[in-house]
């Protein structure tokens, strides 16, 4: 099953016609050239198919012969051994296409989305391109602190206890604090469903690895997420469930746009970032965060991301948070994305900004991967599908902390988070 579905994810006879435009897209995303290695196999592959077709047609032309030749009483000895020798060669055949699709499948799966062509070109995050830069930096007549900082000092934010429970990369809020984070779960998900028509979904945190494939973490990144002992997943995003919901699906395209938002804890093997943000909450093993997701006809990818974009940058800007939009390079995209934009917010303790959502255009990428389809009068074919943090809470918190600090450590809560926070204005000790 997952065979068949990849096998159309990168377009095998797209790839048979340009495979040169193939290799260079993907070189683009920093790697070697592939399409012939690709080819060959397909090649084989194929030659394989061709010979069991023959054969199959032989040995049914034999069959209708032995059964002819029986009803006349007629030796048909002879043909059976030629039956039995074809029977032979089909079962090694079998295996043998088998063997070709398994490692066809295993290249495919592991090749990611191809990059639009207005994406920045280059290796890593240094050819990220910036596109606005949203309010004023903050200037405080104190040496601003980090949230860590700030959240030990309030007693409000517990690294000790949380490591002593769960281990190193865990968090624990307390008081305000922890008020504040699920004050702007519920901010966000109004701001979303209230001002720009979402529809907000409970989604759960454990799903299959169909659905983890789907989205594009297997088989690539299983290292970076979470398996139970029943082969189930703790998922990484609630872009899995929320993506999912269309798998196997036929949506009749009146039915386009869909969009769909959910609150869900996140969880993050983190393995690939040893030694980074070792302190604080900006890289734990769970956090919690409200995203978007939006299932698309293919010809309004484009025009989704920059409407998505702005859906997130509209909680920025109600919170008074400085913060830029990059274009993302090539080198520096997730494995499904074609097109990303980051938001990265102001972090006066850092100095510097930090990514606080992602808005990606994955395109069919994915659509082909889940087999989500789309149908009208004239019209039929594969989905797009976006995705977009709307959004990291730990991050928003880490953001109006540093950001709304005062000298004596206390926090002032942003205007519009007020009333999601029983009306408390400002955090202090004990709070």
């Amino acid at each position: 099953m997952i065979f068949v579905l990849v096998m159309i994810m990168h377009d095998i006879k797209w790839i048979r016609e340009h495979s040169s435009l193939f290799d260079n897209v993907l070189s683009n995303r920093g790697l070697p050239p592939i399409a012939d290695k690709i080819l060959q196999i397909d090649g084989r592959r194929r030659d394989v198919m061709a010979e069991l077709q023959q054969l199959q047609s032989k040995r049914n032309e034999l069959a209708s012969k032995i059964g002819f030749m029986k009803s006349n009483n007629q030796d048909t000895s002879d043909l059976e051994m030629q039956s039995s020798e074809i029977k032979d060669k089909l079962i090694k055949l079998e295996k043998d296409e088998g063997a070709l699709n398994t490692e066809l499948n295993n290249i495919l799966c592991s090749l990611p989305n191809i990059p639009l062509e207005d994406v920045p070109i280059g290796k890593d995050e240094t050819f990220n391109k910036c596109i606005r830069v949203i309010g004023d930096i903050p200037v405080f007549n104190f040496k601003p602190k980090r949230h860590y900082e700030l959240g030990e000092d309030l007693g409000l934010i517990d690294f000790q206890s949380a490591a002593k429970i769960s281990g190193s990369r865990f968090t624990i809020l307390k008081g305000a604090v922890a008020l504040m984070e699920r004050a702007l779960k519920n901010f966000m998900l109004d701001n979303h469903t209230k001002e720009f028509g979402y529809q907000e979904v409970s989604v759960p945190f454990l799903v299959k690895s169909d659905s983890m494939f789907g989205t594009g973490q297997l088989p690539k990144f299983a290292e970076d997420s979470f398996q139970t002992t029943d082969n189930r997943w703790l998922i990484p995003t609630a872009e899995v469930p929320l993506t999912n919901l269309v798998r196997d699906s036929i949506i009749p395209v009146e039915n386009l746009p869909i969009r769909v938002t959910a609150y869900s804890a996140c969880f993050r093997s983190e393995a690939g970032a040893a030694g980074r943000d070792t302190r604080g909450m900006i890289r734990n093993h769970q956090f919690s965060k409200v995203e978007l997701v939006s299932i698309v006809h293919p010809n309004d990818g484009e025009k989704e991301l920059e409407r998505m974009t702005n859906v997130a940058e509209n909680i920025l800007k109600k919170l008074g948070l400085s913060y830029r939009v990059m274009l993302l390079s090539s080198g520096d995209m997730g494995f499904s994305a074609s097109k990303t934009y980051d938001l990265e917010v102001w972090l006066p303790g850092e100095n510097t900004y930090r990514e606080i959502s992602s808005c990606s255009l994955c395109g069919q990428f994915q659509a082909r991967r889940m087999n989500a389809r789309y149908k009208g009068k004239n019209d039929k074919g594969f989905v797009a599908t976006l995705n977009g943090s709307g959004l990291a809470i730990g991050r928003t918190i880490v953001a109006i902390m540093e950001n709304y600090q005062r000298e004596d450590g206390s926090i002032r809560i942003p205007d519009a988070l007020i009333p999601y926070m029983r009306g408390l204005r400002e955090i202090k000790t004990n709070g």
